[in-house]
């Protein structure tokens, strides 16, 4: 009888210990699957952290809420408070109803427009000497200038208004003389002592007077060409707000929404149809841009039309604040190019191309663009 109740003491323990081991590995859930380059797997993987997100702040406006038709004395009943993006608030946004009830618009404010005190005058007689819509959108502090652009300068005509853009320019580099002001070389005339003691001028050569090494006279060492122009270019004015593109109307309302054409009606079987509509006519493309920057960075886009240098706009990206200005970029010319880009200069060999290869392709720019083969010109003396 002892024998048999040991062994089932022996068999509870064993069963016991089996439940301590293998009930928590079954009672445990099960992995949670994950998906690896569009599979699953039951081993799970630490995923990549995802980024911070960044707390939008919001600002009251006041904004319409119907459509305000210019010249109409704005009702209370027409605004209300809307919670605003700070960052995209406009400048002067209006903050209170109050102060904008009972006031007149300038120009046609929208169905949830923000309203900034621009747009709002006291009385009629404001709305006929009210000026322009471009004076009512430039910034404080800013102006607005006009640029003209073609479709190499203006991006292919991407920018519209709104759009923010950078000015690159090229010069090219010349020397000249600090007197005269003229390119060098200067020309050189010589003189001679004639034997009755007068001075005669020789024929004037360009050049300047070297000392040799083969005679005790000095030579003249002239250039074999003109002078040949240094090309630099670089990034000026930085996020140059666009205004408007192309030419303002002559009233200067340009806020005004543009009229939609009408349908045209479709004729009734049996009734006589009558002649087809004008085509509808197409915008032509800007050929000018007006932006708002600085008063100084007026002054310098002045400058570099009035000196006829070329200028090249970079359009901005929308993401992020595309009116925070960066440093300056790094000027590139010719040294600069062989440098970064690790330009080998190619040997002189003892053979060469015939027809000589004197120039490659030029661009140019004017109401077409195009790209033409620089014409070859042998000019080997037969």
């Amino acid at each position: 009888m002892n024998r048999r109740i040991l062994l089932i003491v022996l068999l509870v323990a064993v069963i016991a210990v089996a439940a301590v081991v293998v009930l928590p590995g079954l009672l445990a859930p099960a992995p949670t699957p994950v998906s690896v380059d569009g599979g699953t797997t039951g081993a799970p993987t630490a995923g990549p952290a995802l980024p911070t997100a960044t707390p939008l702040v919001l600002s009251e406006v006041v904004v319409a809420v119907q459509q305000l038709p210019r010249g109409i004395r704005i009702p209370e009943g027409a605004l209300a408070i809307r919670l605003w993006p700070k960052a995209s608030i406009p400048e002067r946004a209006m903050t209170r109803v109050q102060d904008v009830a009972g006031r007149i618009a300038r120009t046609d404010i929208f169905i949830e427009q923000p309203i900034v005190d621009t747009v709002l005058v006291e009385d009629l007689a404001q709305i006929a000497a009210g000026g322009s819509d471009a004076a009512l959108v430039v910034p404080r502090g800013k102006v607005a200038i006009a640029i003209p652009v073609d479709r190499l300068t203006d991006v292919a005509y991407a920018p519209h208004d709104g759009d923010y853009v950078d000015i690159i320019v090229s010069f090219l580099f010349v020397d000249v003389d600090p007197n005269f002001q003229t390119i060098k070389p200067n020309k050189l005339t010589l003189t001679s002592i004639k034997a009755d003691g007068t001075v005669e001028l020789l024929e004037p050569i360009e050049g300047e007077l070297q000392a040799n090494n083969f005679s005790q006279f000095p030579v003249v060492a002239g250039p074999s060409e003109k002078q040949r122009p240094r090309l630099v270019t670089q990034r000026t004015v930085q996020a140059a707000w666009i205004i408007h593109a192309g030419t303002f109307p002559l009233d200067g309302q340009f806020l005004r929404p543009v009229a939609t054409p009408l349908p045209t009606p479709t004729p009734v079987e049996g009734e006589p149809t009558k002649g087809a509509p004008p085509p509808t006519p197409v915008p032509p493309y800007p050929d000018m841009l007006t932006v708002a920057v600085d008063p100084q960075e007026a002054v310098t886009i002045a400058w570099i039309i009035e000196s006829r240098i070329p200028m090249t706009l970079v359009l901005r990206s929308a993401q992020g604040d595309p009116s925070v200005k960066n440093d300056l970029t790094t000027t590139v010319s010719l040294s600069y190019m062989i440098e970064t880009y690790q330009i080998a200069q190619p040997p002189s060999l003892p053979y060469a191309l015939e027809p000589a290869l004197r120039s490659i392709r030029s661009l140019f720019v004017g109401n077409s663009i195009s790209l033409n083969d620089a014409k070859l010109t042998d000019t080997t003396t037969k």
